[in-house]
């Protein structure tokens, strides 16, 4: 073979080689993401500690550098292995174990070292081909490598997780792995290795792609029994969209009740039994006023959207929700466009599919209009996305999207389980220059809850209800009263402010909840 081509080869396997790698260290990162939450943290742990592993594994190779080839095509079988099963063994480590940071520490230093293994192989193996000076093959190789990653990076948002997902998408790249071992080194540099050698190398390398094979035509099997692991009622369905994981489960009790429970990336949305307490209280103290242009912040299930449709004065309903698949389920999802009365049908509300902070940037720069009532009906804040929609500079545009004695709720978490992230979004809202009401229900499925009712200005926003709003099942007056008071354990003032350089929801939602 020409040398030219012989070192284009390399150099391609270099590109393939470089692609897998990166796709492992997103496909980590983003599964925590999805499991624990908190992107920062856990692409922080899985790229520190996959760079340490790769100064490691480079160390490590030097002595198999007299053996290079074999060597190489031993580091991309193991790769293969564990990059590709990696996200199937963090899953099912999660699901059944309760091991997940431990099996997630050792996993990326076993990838990251691997992976600085194949660059000194790779290097060798180029210099096999024709000597060159240090400098040169080294801008040759690391042209290669960056521009691999670079199509690692983005098939895997891309192309990987849309068609495969994220199980099947890492096996097919754990296949290319191992393909790069056998081109390599069983064909391009094949007569360096003896019979018995090449023999033992094909069965090994073959021996990985069945296993991946094997798995694939598995993996959707053991993705419904892991997230079944997960949750305690039935999966009636489960979608994982390009923005969270979608799971609806159902239970029917003895008595014959039905419980519909909707859950977002693990966390629990509503449960039909009592979602009732949760959205009445959420919704009717900030609709006691003028109402007659509202807007919707997040509540893509559309059960706050079916209390504001209670009011007949309300004239026009504009709900914000990011995820659009979040909305047809709600629209075509029967149990679940029956439990929000099929409130989208309804001609007055006007959906929009975008991200809640910048749609409301936009409408302020624009002066495009201002609102009678905000209902902000948001996840908790536990990672860096959502905690900037309860930022003192996300409120500061929300004041100014308000008409004249307007109001605004925000659901704030619970004031007992999570106490310092429940004052701390209420000093928030205050320090963007709204005068707050907090106040707290009992709701079974997640305990107490609270919320903090706002209007701008000095004056606090009295807490009250339209005593005309009928078919209610929870809310009245005297509930209403008595929300406003707190026990003395749950008061709490040593709190600071949420913005968008400062996320301090996400220590205390993180520190509060692992406590519990």
């Amino acid at each position: 073979m020409p040398v030219r081509t012989a070192r284009v080869l390399v150099l391609l396997a270099v590109f393939a080689c470089a692609a897998c790698g990166l796709v492992y260290e997103l496909a980590l990162v983003a599964l925590g993401s999805y499991l624990i939450g908190n992107s920062v943290t856990q692409a922080s742990v899985v790229l520190s500690v996959m760079v340490f592993a790769m100064g490691v594994g480079s160390l490590a190779a030097k002595p198999l550098q007299r053996h290079a080839v074999v060597a190489f095509a031993a580091v991309e079988g193991a790769l293969a292995l564990l990059g590709g099963l990696s996200v199937l063994a963090l899953y099912a480590a999660y699901s059944w174990l309760g091991l997940y940071t431990p099996a997630l520490v050792a996993i990326a230093f076993g990838v990251g070292a691997l992976i600085g293994a194949e660059i000194p192989l790779l290097m060798t193996l180029l210099q096999r081909i024709r000597k060159q000076d240090a400098g040169s093959a080294v801008a040759d190789l690391f042209a290669a490598d960056y521009v691999g990653a670079l199509l690692g990076g983005l098939a895997f948002p891309f192309l990987l997780l849309p068609l495969f997902g994220h199980i099947k998408g890492t096996l097919l790249v754990g296949a290319g792995n191992a393909v790069a071992g056998i081109a390599v080194v069983l064909w391009l540099f094949r007569g360096q290795v003896r019979r018995g050698a090449r023999l033992a190398l094909w069965t090994g390398l073959a021996l990985v792609l069945a296993v991946l094979g094997g798995t694939y035509a598995l993996a959707d099997r053991f993705e419904v029994s892991a997230r079944q692991a997960l949750y305690r009622d039935p999966i009636a369905l489960a979608e994982r969209t390009p923005y969270q994981e979608i799971v609806i489960t159902r239970s029917v009790a003895l008595s014959g009740r039905p419980d519909l429970r909707l859950f977002l990336n693990g966390d629990l949305q509503f449960s039909s039994i009592d979602e009732y307490r949760y959205h009445e209280a959420l919704v009717h103290p900030a609709l006691s006023g003028t109402r007659g242009n509202v807007l919707i912040l997040g509540g893509g299930d559309g059960l706050a959207l079916r209390e504001v449709l209670r009011y007949r004065d309300v004239r026009q309903v504009t709900l914000v929700e990011l995820d659009p698949e979040m909305v047809r389920l709600a629209r075509t999802y029967a149990e679940m466009a029956e439990l929000n009365s099929r409130a989208f049908d309804d001609p007055r509300a006007h959906v929009v599919n975008a991200d809640a902070f910048s749609w409301l940037r936009d409408l302020v720069a624009s002066r495009a209009g201002t609102f009678d009532a905000v209902v902000v009906d948001f996840p908790d804040p536990d990672d860096v996305p959502t905690a900037k929609l309860y930022s003192v500079e996300f409120y500061g545009l929300l004041q100014r999207a308000l008409a004249p004695g307007g109001r605004v709720v925000v659901q704030s978490g619970s004031p007992f389980f999570a106490p310092r992230s429940f004052w701390s979004i209420e000093k928030t809202i205050r320090s963007a220059g709204l005068a707050t009401v907090p106040y707290h229900v009992d709701v079974p499925s997640f305990g107490d809850w609270g919320y903090v009712l706002a209007a701008a200005g000095q004056d606090a926003p009295g807490l009250r209800m339209d005593p005309a709003v009928s078919g209610l099942r929870f809310l009245d007056a005297d509930v209403l009263r008595a929300s406003a008071v707190f026990a003395r354990d749950l008061r709490r003032d040593d709190v600071e402010i949420n913005t968008l350089v400062k996320p301090k929801l996400i220590d205390y939602q993180r520190q509060e909840w692992r406590d519990l």
